[in-house]
Order: structure tokens, then C-alpha cells, then sequence
């Protein structure tokens, strides 16, 4: 088998839900040996999110993966006496508590380094490790608010709208995966192998996607507004019906594209008008645009909309559910539909590895494991604990 980028980097993932797990996930999947702390008794409340398979959401199946459990109580001098030790022999630590938390504990950056110079501290928060709002509890529904999306989200005549999944916190979580591994980096070129912070917030996170919306509003006082289907001042891209009461969205606004798009639908006099030449003369003129394509778009099913503008390689796709996707020839092509063995036998489709690559891929080597189910590989084994002293952690609720 083909080696994986991160094998012989440990990260011990002390965050629960889902900002630090997600990036823990990624960087599991890439051979990261992911040691995962839990609370002793019920574990991560993502456990117990959503859609059940007898007693364990299907969630952390996705969530947990290749990751190594155990359980600890942080909040008893004991357990953190043991986290000190992890540290010991760890790259990474992997947290999203709210600031201050690790602190304290006794465990803030300043106490790890002394155990462990090179150590990088990958921290996930509503709102950064400073600043006045650094002390508000954040979730990512929030940041997606204060970050600038929701805004953005929906209809001008309704209410901003969220997105249907946890956008905010799995958008962070990529970035705290980017900064952990820009600080790995970092410290190999070091030549004295120091360790720093990673500081992702939430907000931050989110407000990092919106384009050219601050120097817009800088520099000409716009305020972009929400829009539905649309992209304000690219055009056109929008969603159409078709005859048969589906919608397909559709991309023509490259030049060259543009031009196809109008010449497949049958009307070359636009296609030809030089005022629809360049994205800024159709977006003047956007809604005349988007009527046009419409009703063409009226007149074919889904399926033959879709078939008229790949011939003439404009970018064309329905709108998939996941039962669409799950049943996609694509998708599976690219083993982006793994199928996987859960506790009890039974078969369960999960999203394949992102991203690919040719020399040294990641793969699914294990679900979400069960809580505490490496408890005696890594006390016993891996930090050398007696039987005895294990035992006596266990019966006193520290592990």
C-alpha cells in the first residue's frame, strides 16, 4: 500500500462536535495517527446527533474515522496530569473549547511548550483567542450570521436563510487543517523545531469567503443584498426550469461560453451583440438575459437540456438530492460513495477521500471506533501504564 503524506504525525484531538473533529478527520484520513480524547461517560455528543443506527448516530461514523478513541476527565487534576504526558509524545493538539478553557486547566500553549517545544497548538473558537468578543460562546449558525453569509442567504424579500448543513464549523475546520499543516511545515525547516499557535475563528472562517464584498463597500459604499438563485454581476448564472418542472443551473458567463450557449439555444443575434460581449454588458442587462434562457429552457426536460449544452461544452448540472447522488455514475467513478461495514455487519454508504492524489492517497481504514474502544492500546501500551493503575483510573472516572 502506498504511504500515506502524514504517517508518524500524532495529534491529540481534544474538541467535540464538530469544527476540531472535522479537522481531525482530514488529517486521520491522510495517515495522522488521530488519538481522540472523550468524556468518560457518554463521549462526543456527536454520538447522539441525528439519524441513529442503533445506539450511534451514522455521523460519527464519518466524523470519528481512521481516529483512535480513549476516555479522560480534563477537568480532574488527574487527566490533566495524563494530557501532559500525551503531549510528551504528540505533534499536535486539536481543541475548540472556548478560550481560556485549555488555561484553566493548566494546559494553555505556554505550559505545552515546556513539555514539548515543537508542539502546535491548533485552536478552533467563535471568535479567536483575542479581541473583546473572544469570551462569547460561538457555534458555527452564529458565525455564519456575524461572518457576513446569512446575509447574503435567500431572497431580498424574505429572511436570510441558512445553509443546510454546518458550513461555518467544517469551513474552519479546513482552515485549521491549512494552518497545522503550514506549521508542520514550518517547524521542519526550524532549526530549532519550535512549535506556534494555530488561531482559527469561526467568523473569520466565514467572512473569508466573501469575495470582493469589502473593498466593494470600501471603496463605493455597496452593500451587496441577497439575490436568490442569482450572482449579483455575473451573468448569466442562474437556475431555469425546464419542461418538466425540474431546474438545471447553468454557467455562461465566459465570453467564448456565452456565445455557445446563446448560438445552442438559437439565438445567435445575442450571441453576436457586441454589447453582450464581456460580463459587465450582460450584467446590465442580466434579467433580459436570464428570461431568454428560461424560456428555452421551458421547452426541453431536464435530461435534454442538459445533453443540447454538453455537446457544445457549455457548464450545465441538475440539482441533486443526495438520493441523485448516491445513484450518480460520476460519484462512484471517483469513489466518492464508499461502501463500509458498520459494528454489527450492516452495509452504509459513506462520502469518499478529498482530495485525490496520485502518489500518496488517503483512504477509510476504519469507521468512528466505539467509545473508549483504544483505551488499553494507548494507556497501557503506548504510555506504559500498569494494569493496576489503569484499572484504578477507570474506577475512579478519570478514564
Amino acid at each position: 500500500m502506498a504511504r500515506k503524506p502524514l504517517e508518524g504525525i500524532r495529534v491529540l484531538e481534544l474538541g467535540n462536535i464538530v469544527a476540531a473533529p472535522f479537522a481531525g478527520k482530514i488529517l486521520s484520513e491522510f495517515g495522522a495517527e488521530v488519538i481522540k480524547v472523550e468524556e468518560p461517560k457518554n463521549g462526543d455528543p456527536l454520538r447522539n446527533w441525528r439519524i441513529m443506527h442503533k445506539d450511534t448516530s451514522v455521523w460519527w461514523y464519518v466524523q470519528a474515522r481512521n481516529k483512535k478513541s480513549i476516555t479522560l476527565n480534563l477537568r480532574d487534576p488527574e487527566g490533566q496530569e495524563i494530557v501532559k504526558t500525551l503531549i510528551e509524545k504528540v505533534d499536535v493538539v486539536l481543541e475548540n473549547f472556548k478560550p481560556g478553557t485549555l488555561e484553566k486547566w493548566g494546559l494553555g500553549f505556554e505550559e505545552m511548550q515546556k513539555i514539548n517545544p515543537s508542539i502546535i497548538l491548533t485552536r478552533i473558537s467563535g471568535y479567536g483567542q483575542t479581541g473583546p468578543y473572544k469570551e462569547k460562546p460561538g457555534f458555527g449558525s452564529v458565525a455564519e450570521a456575524i461572518g457576513g453569509l446569512r446575509y447574503l442567504t435567500g431572497y431580498p424579500d424574505l429572511p436570510p436563510v441558512r445553509v443546510g448543513i454546518s458550513l461555518g464549523d467544517m469551513v474552519a475546520g479546513l482552515y485549521a487543517v491549512i494552518g497545522t499543516l503550514m506549521s508542520l511545515r514550518a517547524r521542519d525547516v526550524d532549526p530549532e523545531k519550535k512549535g506556534q499557535v494555530v488561531d482559527v475563528a469561526l467568523y473569520e472562517s466565514v467572512f473569508s469567503l466573501l469575495e470582493g464584498i469589502l473593498p466593494e463597500y470600501g471603496l463605493a459604499g455597496h452593500v451587496r443584498e441577497r439575490t436568490g438563485s442569482t450572482l449579483p454581476g455575473i451573468a448569466p448564472s442562474n437556475t431555469y426550469e425546464c419542461a418538466d418542472g425540474k431546474h438545471v443551473v447553468i454557467g455562461g458567463n465566459g465570453d467564448k461560453i456565452f456565445q455557445r450557449l446563446m448560438t445552442a439555444i438559437g439565438r445567435e443575434d445575442i450571441a453576436l451583440n457586441p454589447k453582450y460581449g464581456s460580463n459587465q454588458g450582460r450584467a446590465d442587462d442580466v434579467s433580459f438575459i436570464d428570461a431568454t434562457i428560461e424560456e428555452w429552457t421551458k421547452q426541453h426536460p431536464l435530461k435534454e437540456v442538459q445533453r443540447m449544452l454538453d455537446e457544445v461544452s457549455v457548464p450545465v448540472g441538475p440539482i441533486y438530492s443526495i438520493r441523485e447522488i448516491a445513484e450518480d455514475e460520476h460519484y462512484k467513478a471517483r469513489e466518492m460513495l464508499r461502501e463500509v461495514d458498520l459494528p454489527d455487519g450492516s452495509k452504509v454508504l459513506v462520502p469518499g477521500i478529498v482530495p485525490k492524489l496520485s502518489g500518496t492517497p488517503g483512504d477509510i481504514d476504519w469507521n468512528g471506533p466505539s467509545h473508549g474502544e483504544h483505551n488499553e492500546e494507548i494507556y497501557t501500551e503506548f504510555m506504559n501504564f500498569s494494569f493496576e493503575d489503569f484499572k484504578r483510573l477507570k474506577e475512579q472516572g478519570i478514564v
